[in-house]
C-alpha cells in the first residue's frame, strides 16, 4: 500500500502500513499537530484519520503572527 506526500521540499511516494494515520505520520517525520494542518485528497482532516492507498496527503505549516 501506498500514499503521495507532500510537504515543503518533499514530494514522494511512502509504502504505508495497515492503519496508518495522519498523527502516525506527524510523529514520523517529527512534526507537532499543533503547527501542521493536513489535507488528504485535497480535503482539511483530522489527526486520527487513517490513510488509505492511493491517498495524496498535504502537509501545510501554519504560520504565526503577530
Amino acid at each position: 500500500m501506498k500514499f503521495k506526500l507532500k510537504f515543503k521540499d518533499i514530494d514522494e511516494i511512502r509504502h504505508l502500513d495497515e492503519n496508518y494515520t495522519i498523527n502516525d505520520l506527524l510523529v514520523d517525520l517529527g512534526l507537532s499537530a499543533q503547527t501542521i494542518v493536513a489535507k488528504q485528497n485535497g480535503e482539511l482532516t483530522i489527526e486520527e484519520s487513517i490513510i488509505n492507498d492511493g491517498d495524496e496527503i498535504k502537509l501545510v505549516q501554519i504560520i504565526y503572527g503577530g
